[in-house]
């Protein structure tokens, strides 16, 4: 196939601006070297147009295919996300973090790096009618970076009609990939609680308000919600992942602070679970006496697959890596995507390749596979190709 040997050719250039990537991790909107590699790559391999500091530090390349007569050109976006997490690596790979704390540990590296490789073929190339807008997103951990490309105007801007995003899975084997219509992925939102009670002598508990006895109380009380409120066919997720309290034995604390996450792949499970806590929270507070402060954020929606680009999605990978290595229709996950909220506002497709046995993403030990650079960047080939056809 003249695309994947043509990868194939630029596979350790690929790889080697991967790995540049990696050793210099950036958190969030801070991607400014990470985005001017970006950007110069873009400008060299010859893109039409190349915008930088959108949604902050986005960019954005706009490569254009042949011209079709009699008929106006589509335009489709491909997205790939740039930033890095906070965690320090423990690879002990030659190209590991060269910043304390910092790490690229969910593969974004990778997804930069072939989308970097997919612009330089189609722009050698042009073997399509119609434009191709490739997107490098700043902030998909945690700071909606894709929801301020949109508010930048990213869609309207570029005419953009569809888009398509992709991610690496470990644990699914090197040359699969992995997609379903519909809920995908979960919404995800933030619980902050801060309980103030009336601290004092651990000997002297019935002159207090016992902040973190109440806290305990509230944590279990929220984790009855998805074992009792939600219905058992449904899936959801309330985790509480922080709680602060104290700082000496025999003192009752008079402050704790609880943080946490909720999951859900329904709009009404989202708006019921939000108003259980709130519920349990007033409860607890009218119960025991405290002050319950309670901060209930909600970051990104569901990610929501649209069923006609997903079958064109999965019978372009086919093309690539054989049917049999296609897997439609696999569960959702309650991992959150800010993709989301381009799937929002434009039709498109959020499809996994395979990552190999690999550590898990979010993990210090974690690498993206190098070997599954060829598959990524010809599938965002293949998709151009396919739905641009010249």
């Amino acid at each position: 196939m003249p695309i994947v040997n043509r990868v194939s050719d630029l596979h350790a250039e690929i790889a080697a601006w991967r790995q540049d990537i990696h050793a210099h991790p950036e958190l969030l909107y801070d991607v400014h070297r990470t985005a001017a590699l970006v950007a110069d790559r873009l400008r060299t391999f010859g893109c039409d147009e190349v915008v930088t500091g959108l949604g902050d530090t986005g960019v954005v390349g706009v490569i254009r295919g042949r011209q079709r007569e009699g008929g106006d050109a589509r335009t489709i976006g491909l997205r790939a996300d740039m930033d890095a997490l906070p965690i320090e690596e423990e690879t002990g790979l030659p190209y590991q973090s060269t910043t304390t704390g910092k790490m690229h540990a969910c593969g974004h590296d990778g997804h930069t790096a072939m989308l970097l490789g997919a612009a330089r073929y189609l722009a050698e190339s042009r073997n399509f009618a119609g434009i191709a807008i490739v997107i490098f997103q700043p902030a998909e951990e945690g700071g909606n970076g894709a929801e301020r490309m949109i508010h930048d105007g990213l869609l309207e801007r570029f005419a953009i009609d569809e888009v398509y995003g992709m991610h690496n899975r470990p644990g699914l084997p090197l040359g699969q990939f992995s997609i379903r219509s519909g809920a995908s992925m979960a919404s995800t939102d933030r619980i902050d609680i801060t309980i103030e009670g009336k601290g004092g002598h651990a000997a002297r508990p019935h002159v207090a308000i016992d902040s973190l006895l109440i806290g305990t109380q509230l944590v279990g009380q929220l984790q009855s919600i998805v074992s009792r409120t939600i219905d058992p066919l449904d899936s959801a997720v309330v985790s509480i992942c922080e709680f602060h309290a104290g700082n000496a034995h025999n003192v009752i604390p008079q402050r704790v602070k609880l943080s946490g996450t909720v999951r859900t792949l329904k709009a009404e499970t989202r708006d019921l679970i939000e108003q259980r806590i709130h519920e349990i929270a007033d409860g607890v507070a009218r119960m025991t006496g405290a002050r319950i402060a309670l901060s209930y954020r909600r970051q990104t929606p569901v990610l929501v697959n649209h069923d006609t680009e997903v079958a064109a999605a999965a019978r372009i990978a086919a093309d690539i890596v054989g049917e049999p290595n296609v897997l439609v229709g696999v569960p959702p996950v309650m991992g959150g995507e800010d993709f989301a909220f381009m799937l929002q506002a434009r039709p498109g497709a959020f499809i996994n390749v395979g990552n190999g046995d690999s550590a898990p993403l979010h993990h210090p030990a974690y690498d993206f596979n190098d070997e599954a650079i060829v598959f990524g960047t010809s599938y965002w080939i293949r998709l151009v190709e396919t739905l641009l056809p010249a």
